[in-house]
């Protein structure tokens, strides 16, 4: 279920209340006569379960409440009430039905590579020799978003978005590359880089810049479970598609084999980087666009169902 804030002009208020009242998916509708400032208007707040809220916007945007005033979603964990359940038909599809403004909106606010040190956690894991250190950055690493959004801005056609992704992850992975080649130059320099890893013992890079099928499998498969998740917003899962994934440490591990002079082990971790981003990023550009169509076709069929 979502809670939904709207401002409303004086003018359009009754009209948006009568389309409200007449949805059964709608419930707890409050209306506060000239109760806002910045845009000026009506506060009308109301509870709508997920199934109906693709359409419920859409009768908002008709109204241009968009433009004249402003939309507001809120997600309700939890609702107490025996009305909610019954009044609204709810069923399993109303739990799990994306709201595509909600992912649209997500989409775009997560599409940008903020500075993060995943990359120099890498550049340690790498040096010695830590999985678990590797796990680690891959969890924090900011990259994912910006992913999605390139594939989505280039399938719907925004061109900003788009641009603006791709530049956020060549800015993004180019600091990731410069900062573990600087940290890793810094210890080669003081020689401090442990004597596993002097000696050619590299197990955790090797397994990094030395991409196969496997490593298309996998990140098939984690772009399939990460389109799934951000539509669902099941943040947990998408945790668990960053930890599948070899984008930031196959940064960091460019930037540290340069660094002790194994320009073929860099050349394979670029290899790694441009294959798993490549892929997640057209299974999204693929993924998103056949869910929605999917959601749309399930939406028709019910409401089929329930008007036959």
């Amino acid at each position: 279920m979502l809670h939904v804030r709207v401002v409303s002009p004086s003018d359009v208020t009754a009209e948006l209340v009568a389309v409200l009242v007449a949805d059964a998916g709608v419930l707890n509708l409050t209306v506060l006569p000239a109760s806002v400032r910045n845009p000026d208007g009506d506060a009308v707040l109301f509870d709508v379960v997920q199934g109906r809220a693709n359409e419920v916007i859409g009768r908002l945007r008709q109204l241009q409440l968009d433009r004249r005033g402003s939309i507001a979603l809120e997600p309700v964990a939890t609702s107490i009430s025996a009305a909610d359940q019954a009044g609204a038909g709810r069923s399993r599809f109303d739990d799990f039905a994306p709201v595509w403004e909600e992912v649209d909106a997500r989409i775009r606010a997560d599409g940008r590579f903020p500075p993060s040190w995943s990359g120099l956690i890498a550049a340690v894991g790498l040096l010695t020799n830590s999985q678990i250190l590797i796990v680690g950055a891959m969890v924090v690493g900011p990259e994912y978003g910006a992913i999605v959004a390139l594939a989505y801005g280039a399938v719907r056609g925004d061109s900003a978005l788009a641009l603006n992704s791709a530049v956020a992850l060549t800015a993004g992975f180019a600091l990731a590359v410069a900062g573990a080649l600087l940290l890793a130059l810094t210890v080669r320099a003081a020689g401090l880089e442990p004597k596993a890893f002097a000696l050619g013992v590299r197990p955790v890079s090797h397994l990094i810049n030395t991409p196969d099928w496997f490593s298309v499998i996998v990140a098939v498969l984690a772009g399939i479970v990460g389109v799934i998740s951000l539509t669902e917003v099941r943040a947990a899962t998408l945790i668990g598609v960053f930890i599948s994934v070899t984008t930031i440490p196959a940064a960091a591990d460019i930037g540290v084999s340069s660094a002790f002079g194994s320009g073929q082990e860099a050349l394979g971790s670029a290899a790694q980087l441009v294959l798993n981003v490549t892929l997640l990023a057209a299974v999204a550009a693929v993924g998103i666009p056949a869910q929605r169509a999917l959601w749309r076709h399930l939406t028709g069929a019910r409401r089929a169902r329930r008007t036959g």
